[in-house]
């Protein structure tokens, strides 16, 4: 399952098919799948400059494709930016990016569509978990790490940081451990678990994804 997916299962509620309350939803899903990117070899990122060092989102153009819709997609999309700061292809690239997942989404059978008529009259769409053992598993994986102090794997690690970056840390643990949980998600982006490169790669997306989602947020408001 992509880290996409298993942040979309985190944002929609299982029963009602109601998103929750993940604020900027959609730069979070860019970065993830730039992440996913990264871990497949066909981004990384390199320095530009030499008295201000800036970040540069490198595109492998010719990286082999992943076998994953989503992801293969998103990468002939980023081509464009290629040499850009991150920012831009997390701007670039989020947009419709919900619909996209929860289409995969459904079409596995993890999530299902409902149509209803609010009042007899006014349309409207839910995605109700079909395998609800799926976003049991993620938020188990998570508390195993964020509250009981276990040691991340690299895909976990990857969904706190992400996570952290949007503020939502509070929303996938339960309130007596929301402090102890933002302490241990900074732990953890200091910890060497993962591949330098995968590491650089995160630590830019997800400076990236916090900008995007905080000029959203003031563009919203």
């Amino acid at each position: 399952m992509l880290l996409a997916e298993e942040l979309l299962l985190l944002a929609y509620d299982g029963e009602s098919g109601r998103q929750r309350g993940f604020m900027n939803l959609e730069y979070l899903l860019a970065g993830a799948v730039l992440v996913d990117l990264a871990r497949h070899g066909c981004v990384d990122i390199t320095e530009k400059g030499t008295k201000k060092r800036s970040t540069r989102l490198r595109v492998h153009a010719d990286a082999a494709p992943t076998g994953d819709a989503v992801l293969d997609t998103a990468h002939r999309k980023a081509v464009k930016y290629d040499g850009r700061v991150p920012r831009d292809a997390v701007a670039g690239l989020h947009r419709k990016l919900a619909r996209t997942v929860r289409a995969a989404l459904t079409e596995r059978g993890v999530l299902r569509e409902e149509k209803r008529a609010v009042a007899g009259i006014i349309p409207v769409r839910r995605w109700p978990a079909e395998e609800p053992h799926h976003e049991h598993a993620i938020r188990q994986r998570l508390h195993e790490v964020l509250v009981t102090g276990a040691d991340p794997d690299e895909r976990t690690a990857a969904l706190i940081a992400l996570l952290s970056a949007g503020g939502m840390i509070s929303r996938v643990v339960d309130k007596q451990h929301r402090k102890a949980a933002k302490r241990r998600a900074g732990e953890i982006a200091e910890g060497d678990w993962a591949s330098e490169a995968v590491r650089a790669a995160l630590a830019a997306i997800t400076t990236a994804v916090a900008a995007g989602a905080a000029g959203g947020a003031a563009a919203g408001g």
